[in-house]
Order: C-alpha cells, then sequence, then structure tokens
C-alpha cells in the first residue's frame, strides 16, 4: 500500500530526479526523469503530478498505484 502524501511530496519536491516514479514502482518513467532532469521539465511535471496525487480521492490512488 503506497501513502499518497508521501508519493506527493516526493513528486513536489524531488519530482525533477524522478523519486516520485521509483516510490510508485515505475522505475522505467523514474530512469526518464533522471535523464531529462537539466531541462527543468521534470520538475514542473513533478509539481503538478504532486497536486494530481494530494487532490485524488485515497481509493483511487489506491487502486491505480497500489500492487494487488
Amino acid at each position: 500500500m503506497k501513502n499518497k502524501l508521501a508519493a506527493a511530496l516526493l513528486a513536489i519536491f524531488l519530482g525533477d530526479f524522478g523519486a516520485h516514479k521509483f516510490y510508485l514502482g515505475r522505475p522505467g518513467m523514474g530512469v526518464l526523469y533522471l535523464l531529462f532532469f537539466w531541462t527543468g521539465i521534470p520538475a514542473v511535471i513533478g509539481v503538478i503530478e504532486g497536486i494530481l496525487y494530494l487532490l485524488q480521492s485515497d481509493k483511487d490512488f489506491q487502486e491505480k498505484y497500489s500492487k494487488h
């Protein structure tokens, strides 16, 4: 079970390095963020994703990111 707040904070503060993607079990996307962190684009996307994680209901977040 993944923690929504932890994922959101990782996305907002370390999103440029893809930390939230690694946390959520998506290492391929995490590596992609690492490859392009120097552009600043992953940082902007990370903040947006962090906000979206916080706006999702707990049920929807768990259905999407928890392994069954």
